[in-house]
């Protein structure tokens, strides 16, 4: 291919090649707003010149029917030929032909029959057209009776046709200035929103979170100052919630590593007997447990929204499925005091899901309620179908959640933040977690109210269809 060397000297105003299409705001209004002043210009002489030659023509009209009447005044008054011919000159000055009728006949040709006849037989001849000497022109008749008759011909002006022409040019000049002028002015108000949204975009990305730009019209000018002062808002909200997380997951790191480290020192300097050892260790294990689970949610979290975050659907019955959840965590929630009740339908409950990842989510929510729940308050597991649609509950008769709680129940940290300190609370991940996987087993997860006077997690999960 040949390669096209660059050209620098046929640039236009506006920043582009000369046959390009103008790239900025600014070139592209002046543009537009030149070809409109162009496009009014020419429609309206189009417009305007028919009906000036319309106008013209009737006032030629005029002025010629009232010479023709002094005309006939005056030969009625004498027929000498040198008095004729002497206003035969004064009318040619004038640009106008005079034709006498003698007997019906003309005194020159050219004159066509359909004036000849009429002035001929006595009649007028008022405002006609008339092909004469190979143009056209306008008559104008009279008789003087007898047979005898004089017609007024003058070629039709076009003088007002092109003066407006002549002066069109000087319209297109002014309509281009203007053009250009209003294009200018109205690309740099219409160019100016823009121009501070990317300013302010810029600063966004450079980490300022404090910009704002003012909400002034056109609307579409005052949508994009709204959407860019939301986003910083967002990013703002979003940064912070995720600083308050960093700082509560390094909290919850460093709780269990601080614990492992001071059981690890008794240790290593031996200032721990042989029963308080098996005690270091069991305390060792448990934070080291705790510490395992903060991580694996942790994981999990990050690799949840990844297209290789393992799904494993096959057909499953939840029925089964939960009475097994329930006979395992029957033992543990009699050792916290808590009684676990389970309401499972008689028949089987078939959904095409990951049983494994089921299994995690309402175990996770057994653990927050068995949490919270003080001794002989119930847990509720529940599991019920219709509509196409199975439904899996976890209810409690713990202290529950507010109507505030609930609209962020499911945001990382969020309930944590609140509760840090006046309940028991976990990672602050376990619910976040639970969400995101319903939502990629296809299902939707909700937040409520329960009638044991707790919080009630419900999970939708779509029945295989028979």
């Amino acid at each position: 291919m040949w390669a096209t060397p660059p050209v620098a000297s046929g640039t236009v105003p506006g920043g582009t090649r000369a046959g390009a299409r103008p790239r900025t705001l600014t070139g592209r209004a002046v543009l537009v707003t030149c070809a409109v002043a162009v496009v009014s210009v020419l429609v309206t002489a189009l417009v305007a010149v028919p009906l000036a030659l319309r106008a013209g023509e009737r006032e030629q009209m005029r002025a010629l029917g009232e010479e023709a009447d002094v005309v006939a005044v005056l030969m009625r008054r004498t027929l000498r030929p040198a008095a004729d011919q002497r206003l035969a000159w004064q009318l040619r000055q004038q640009g106008v032909d005079l034709i006498l009728i003698r007997d019906g006949q003309p005194d020159r040709p050219g004159l066509p029959a359909r004036v000849i006849a009429p002035v001929a037989a006595g009649a007028d001849v008022r405002g006609v057209r008339i092909r004469y000497q190979g143009r056209v022109a306008l008559a104008e008749g009279r008789a003087l009776g007898d047979g005898d008759g004089v017609v007024l011909v003058a070629s039709r002006t076009g003088g007002v046709g092109r003066q407006v022409w002549q002066r069109l040019w000087l319209a297109l000049l002014a309509g281009l200035a203007a053009g250009a002028t209003a294009g200018a002015l109205l690309a740099r108000r219409l160019a100016r929103p823009i121009r501070d949204a990317a300013v302010a975009a810029a600063r966004l990305t450079a980490g300022d979170r404090g910009v704002r730009l003012p909400v002034e019209p056109p609307a579409e000018a005052a949508e994009l100052a709204t959407a860019i002062n939301e986003l910083a808002s967002a990013l703002a909200t979003s940064e912070g919630r995720q600083r308050d997380f960093l700082l509560s997951v390094s909290h919850e790191l460093r709780t269990p590593l601080t614990t492992l480290r001071g059981y690890a020192e008794a240790l290593a300097d031996g200032v721990v007997d042989a029963e308080g050892a098996q005690r270091a260790g069991r305390t060792m294990l448990a934070e080291a447990q705790h510490l395992d689970r903060l991580v694996s949610d942790l994981l999990a979290l990050a690799r949840l929204e990844a297209a290789d975050f393992p799904i494993a659907p096959v057909d499953v019955d939840l029925t089964r499925l939960v009475s097994e959840i329930a006979e395992a965590w029957g033992g543990r929630c009699a050792e916290a005091g808590a009684v676990l009740r389970i309401e499972v339908p008689a028949h089987g409950v078939v959904v095409h899901t990951d049983p494994g990842r089921i299994r995690q989510v309402v175990e996770g929510l057994l653990e927050n309620a068995l949490r919270v729940v003080p001794a002989g308050a119930p847990i509720v597991l529940a599991l019920r179908s219709g509509a196409g649609t199975a439904t899996v509950e976890v209810r409690d008769g713990g202290p529950g959640l507010t109507d505030e709680d609930l609209a962020v129940a499911f945001e990382r940290g969020a309930l944590y933040q609140r509760y840090k300190g006046v309940r028991k609370v976990g990672s602050g991940l376990g619910l976040a977690l639970a969400a995101r996987l319903v939502r990629r087993l296809g299902g939707r997860i909700e937040a409520g109210h329960a009638p044991e006077g707790g919080a009630r997690f419900t999970v939708y999960l779509p029945l295989t269809s028979t």
